[in-house]
């Protein structure tokens, strides 16, 4: 009963972290909230990808998928070019613009952990990021079983 219960308080303080992705997501641009900012952030780590791929990869349904696209499509942050497999698809690809409003979603949330983790030690800090990379690490790409 004792290693239940530690994976108890683990399970509190994860879903805990809820409110610090709501606190980073404050710190984002009116303009470019969360479902754009994946999908920019998706689009670089992954590379051009059809839309079918993006919904996959954000676990959410093809609607869903299109209207944040579209989004940042509107704000010349993502073009969408003809799939050259497939002239009925389009493929996905990041603009200039769509890196520069990257770089600027990364400076945000770094001035925003920077802002709010200032008594943390160093020590703290990469102990965390190590930690939250093993944790990511023992479940897998979740996403990919999800969609």
């Amino acid at each position: 009963m004792e290693t239940l219960s530690r994976y108890e308080e683990l399970a509190r303080a994860v879903s805990a972290i809820g409110a610090v992705k709501r606190g980073l997501a404050r710190t984002l641009p009116a303009h470019c909230q969360g479902g754009a900012a994946a999908v920019l952030a998706l689009v670089k780590h992954h590379g051009d990808m059809r839309m079918s791929r993006m919904a996959e990869l954000m676990a959410v349904d093809m609607s869903v998928c299109s209207r944040h696209v579209a989004h940042t499509v509107e704000h010349g942050w993502v073009e969408r070019l003809p799939d050259p497999d497939d002239k009925r698809s389009r493929i996905l690809r990041l603009t200039d613009e769509g890196h520069a409003m990257l770089g600027e979603l990364d400076r945000r949330v770094t001035e925003a952990f920077s802002r709010n983790l200032a008594e943390w030690s160093d020590e703290d800090v990469a102990l965390l990021t190590r930690l939250l990379a093993r944790l990511r690490d023992s479940f897998g790409d979740c996403r990919a079983h999800h969609a």
